[in-house]
């Protein structure tokens, strides 16, 4: 019993830290989060550079638009949180791209928090499906 017990101490010492991590990669955003979001949904009836679109494997908003590469889904007491990794076409010169980061975290299922770092979340409402995309 003893050696049973020492065992399992020595084995817990060894194993792994990354096989306790709530880190998750994935291809792309979930779908749960796809559509158009404004900081305010009164927004969303307007041509606003403030909206974002988010889809599967694409962003579009005030960073410009770019491509979803991965996304990193990190657990925390408040739910879930994201980190997307994306590749964007400069707005001057599409042909040059840059790497972006962008944090999305859930607050309900119409509201999340995005920014480029926790220090600069900013809060979006989910805009009406069945509002049409204004053209800008």
């Amino acid at each position: 019993m003893r050696a049973a017990a020492i065992l399992a101490v020595t084995t817990a010492m060894f194993v792994p830290h990354a096989a306790f991590s709530g880190d998750v990669r994935h291809s792309g955003m979930p779908e749960d989060y796809s559509g158009r979001w404004a900081p305010d949904p009164q927004v969303c009836k307007d041509a606003d550079r403030s909206v974002i679109v988010l889809s599967a494997k694409a962003y579009s908003g005030p960073e410009g638009a770019c491509t979803i590469e991965w996304v990193v889904e990190t657990a925390s007491p408040r739910g879930p949180s994201y980190s997307v990794h994306m590749l964007c076409s400069n707005v001057s010169d599409p042909a040059q791209k840059s790497s972006a980061n962008l944090i999305v975290r859930p607050d309900s299922a119409s509201q999340i928090s995005v920014g480029s770092d926790f220090s600069k979340l900013k809060i979006y409402q989910r805009c009406p499906a069945n509002e049409p995309a204004p053209t800008r």
